[in-house]
């Protein structure tokens, strides 16, 4: 499986070889893969924004015939409830989508909070290099940016080590790029990337 955390303006990809599995996310994906281990038929995914988390949630429900509930904090607590009945009732698997796992996220409802917490849970860290740089080299890709080996190591190095920053890191130069009709370099993204400050000074 390969997939990147793609910025709302660009559509996700939905097949399965659009998650990009690295050590950072890969024991959420293999819990996922072993849903029918679960003890109960409901987990929840938990990961940072932008982590791909939605996408592959959307990649299990499709592989698994199961059904998901993204953003779930914003979901009335009732609704989830039913769903997590409605799953042990059919043995089809819920997957639900959350910023992070109770008691971060605070449950109001007792028996909704029982029933997660006997939920399996599939957390997705931050991303390491392996996957900084695959999202650096897969979003610059997607804009038809050429962007070469040594810019993409040079960024891999600095950015702060988030899904959201590399995301806003490629937001950076795509515009600087477009404004200065130059093409991508370390020079380039070193100016505007500490203009942007998303990177120190040297």
């Amino acid at each position: 499986m390969n997939q990147m955390a793609l910025p709302l303006q660009w559509p996700a990809d939905p097949r399965s070889d659009a998650f990009l599995l690295t050590d950072s996310n890969r024991m959420a994906a293999r819990m996922l893969e072993q849903w029918e281990a679960w003890p109960t038929m409901a987990a929840i995914l938990t990961g940072p924004r932008k982590s791909g988390r939605s996408l592959l949630a959307r990649i299990f429900a499709a592989k698994s015939g199961g059904t998901i509930i993204d953003d779930a904090e914003r979901v009335p607590e009732v609704q989830i409830f039913h769903a997590w009945n409605r799953a042990q009732a059919d043995r089809l698997p819920l997957l639900i989508v959350a910023d992070s796992p109770p008691p971060r996220w605070q449950v109001k409802l007792p028996d909704l909070r029982s029933r997660l917490a006997n939920s399996s849970l599939a957390e997705i860290g931050a991303p390491d290099d392996e996957l900084v740089a695959g999202l650096f080299e897969h979003l610059f890709e997607r804009r038809g940016l050429d962007a070469r080996p040594d810019l993409i190591e040079w960024l891999t190095l600095r950015i702060e080590r988030s899904h959201l920053s590399v995301i806003r890191a490629v937001d950076m130069l795509d515009q600087g790029a477009m404004e200065r009709r130059a093409r991508l370099s370390i020079p380039l993204a070193r100016s505007t990337l500490i203009a942007a400050g998303l990177i120190a000074e040297p």
